[in-house]
């Protein structure tokens, strides 16, 4: 009973063989109650000023929290080790499927503990996913900023001094482990966790008065005065910006957007269902429009999948180690990027002219999750992303039916 569930709500024909491990296929029909109760109670907090805290208290208690940590130190491996990318992506559709306020949140999360795996020593590696898997912290990754961005300043004493703000800082004041990532005097960058239980910091939530994605928290915060002990302090100046590491990622928020859109899929049939317009020949050729659409996504996630696990045995291979194919990796993460927003665009459009102006009244969902999903898609560097592919495709020598292999 329980894989016919996986079956079903992930849209998949085959479950791989990997999934059927105990641990994850319990894990991903966890997701998949948390998600349905997601999507119930997504109404209650979207407004300025809530947070999705119930949500992330049943993701803590299903182990979601240590599901990305490597196996070794007491994971699943989601995300982070070969084998094991397409499951984190299909949890994150299933997430977004039910807020995507609590997808773009909980993505941030295996964002940063897939960076300290990455780019950290030792050390640090245990201790934060101690913090992740016994003490239930939640991570992310703040990096927006505006001109008054933070600086991170060496002391005499081996600490760093904070000085600035960053804005979009997602989760705020349910985040406690956040990166908080900012320039050195010298002007390159430097990746910083703060420890938010244990410092002080000003919080602006006047900043954030958006249409869509009210629930994420996604405030202002100012660092000024935060002193960091050298454990805080993540790899070497510029390593935050290394490929495939920083645009590989992209595709675990394109699979939050595709949650998105599968939540639209739902409404717009669930809706014409209850109006008796199943036989209009252009309901019809809407619905399968969107169907394509949708599983045109699914494909483009398996397909990302399959290129990072055989990229290397972890997520965008070893920091210490040059990769000759790295820009394979992006050039394909960047197709994901933009295939998966535009089949979110397609499939919102669809669905307005299926329901018309009564169904994208409030307290119909359709219309939150339209508001949320449009201002999800707005990623930074859009363009420049489509331009990386066409540059990677005008630079190789390879046919069309070759060009993705590894």
């Amino acid at each position: 009973m329980k894989e016919d569930i996986i079956t079903t709500q992930l849209s998949l024909s085959v479950i791989p063989d990997s999934w059927h491990e105990p641990a994850i296929a319990e894990i991903l029909s966890r997701v998949v109650e948390i998600a349905d109760f997601a999507f119930a109670n997504a109404a209650t907090v979207d407004c300025s000023g809530a947070f999705p805290a119930k949500e992330f208290e049943l993701i803590a208690q299903a182990k979601l929290l240590s599901a990305p940590l490597p196996r070794e130190l007491g994971g699943l491996g989601l995300g982070i080790q070969a084998g094991k990318t397409l499951p984190l992506l299909l949890l994150l559709k299933q997430l977004g499927r039910g807020n995507l306020s609590v997808g773009r949140v909980y993505e941030g999360h295996v964002n940063a503990l897939q960076l300290i795996n990455t780019f950290g020593t030792p050390e640090q590696i245990e201790a934060f996913a101690e913090a992740a898997r016994d003490r239930h912290k939640m991570f992310g990754v703040w990096n927006a900023e505006a001109a008054d961005g933070v600086k991170v300043i060496p002391l005499a004493n081996g600490k760093y001094r904070l000085e600035g703000s960053k804005t979009f800082a997602s989760g705020c004041g349910f985040v406690e482990r956040p990166f908080v990532n900012g320039a050195l005097p010298d002007g390159s960058w430097q990746m910083c966790i703060v420890p938010m239980d244990e410092v002080k910091t000003i919080v602006d939530p006047n900043w954030w008065q958006p249409s869509g994605m009210r629930a994420s928290a996604s405030y202002k915060v100012d660092f000024t005065g935060v002193e960091l002990a050298p454990l805080y302090v993540i790899g070497n100046p510029g390593d935050y910006f290394r490929q495939p590491w920083l645009t590989g990622g992209v595709v675990r928020f394109a699979a939050v957007q595709l949650g998105g859109a599968e939540a639209l899929f739902n409404l717009t049939r669930e809706y014409l269902q209850s109006l008796n317009r199943t036989h209009d020949p252009y309901q019809e050729e809407r619905l399968g429009k969107m169907a394509i659409a949708i599983e045109s996504g699914h494909l483009w996630l398996r397909g990302a999948a399959t290129l990072v696990d055989e990229y290397a045995p972890v997520f965008g291979g070893y920091a210490a180690e040059v990769h000759p194919q790295a820009s394979k990796i992006v050039a394909y993460a960047n197709m994901v990027r933009t295939a998966i927003e535009q089949i979110c665009m397609d499939v919102m459009q669809l669905c307005e002219r299926c329901v018309g102006t009564r169904g994208l009244l409030p307290p119909n969902p359709i219309e939150r999750v339209i508001r949320d999903l449009t201002l999800y898609l707005r990623q930074p560097a859009f363009d420049a992303a489509i331009a990386n592919v066409g540059q990677y495709a005008l630079g190789s020598d390879q046919p069309a039916s070759s060009l993705w292999m590894l």
